[in-house]
């Protein structure tokens, strides 16, 4: 499993999130909101847990999903290069490095305690999450039959990277894919496995298809990119409206 430079391509919105920082299993985390039943974990992408985009956008699952949200930092601390990255010099940011520190074996724990310090620590009785990127093979992780039971009980993904047809076929609970057209990380080969064996589980799904939108589109939503920002907010709005139907 690796990273690509498709997943460094940032655009940064202009706003300041309204959530504050805790602890969430030992994890440094940003949350927002304050309902007290319902709420949404954010595994996030490359950009990590202070990424502006992924907050602003923890706000607005927060107020129009009526859930409260978190978003752990799952790198350790690691944090992107961001103006290295706007500037499309991918050269100098050591993927090598970063992906091996931050491995399915490395994380998943951590992702695991996350989802289970919310329900069993903090009282929430219904639990959602959504990953982009390298966030999708988390959330297909805390949903997979893999587990003793289901940690969640639904998730999202976002062009999600890193899976697996196992970590499809493992699902056990809702799920969304907001799937751009043009995903070398979430090719088609994949995207037609996931809807074919989706139906074969007979979970409840919504796959929601971005016609000429590209990986990374979904968190960057750049006003410069035509389509983009159009595509971003759609995301946000099926991400909430999916939130809403199976979490209260």
């Amino acid at each position: 499993m690796s990273f690509s430079s498709c997943c460094l391509q940032t655009f940064k919105w202009g706003g300041t999130p309204t959530g504050t920082e805790t602890k969430l299993a030992g994890n440094d985390s940003y949350v927002t909101g304050d309902n007290k039943d319902a709420a949404v974990l954010i595994i996030h992408d490359v950009f990590g847990w202070k990424y502006p985009n992924v907050r602003l956008l923890a706000d607005h699952y927060a107020r129009e999903a009526d859930v409260t949200v978190y978003v752990p930092d799952f790198f350790g601390g690691w944090v992107v290069d961001y103006e290295l990255a706007e500037a499309g010099r991918f050269d100098k940011i050591d993927l090598a490095s970063m992906t091996k520190k931050n491995s399915r074996e490395i994380r998943a724990p951590e992702m695991e305690a996350c989802a289970k310090a919310l329900k069993s620590e903090l009282g929430f009785k219904r639990l959602g999450t959504i990953g982009f990127c390298y966030g999708g093979w988390g959330v297909c992780h805390l949903a997979s039959k893999e587990r003793s039971e289901p940690l969640v009980d639904v998730i999202s993904m976002g062009h999600p990277s890193w899976l697996v047809k196992e970590d499809i076929a493992n699902l056990t609970v809702p799920v969304q894919f907001l799937a751009p057209e043009i995903d070398p990380v979430f090719p088609p080969e994949l995207k037609t496995y996931a809807f074919a064996t989706l139906l074969e589980l007979n979970l409840p799904f919504e796959y929601v298809h971005y016609p000429k939108i590209v990986h990374g589109a979904l968190v960057r939503g750049s006003e410069t990119v035509d389509k983009e920002r159009e595509a971003m907010a759609a995301a946000k709005n099926s991400a909430v409206a999916w939130f809403k139907q199976h979490l209260h």
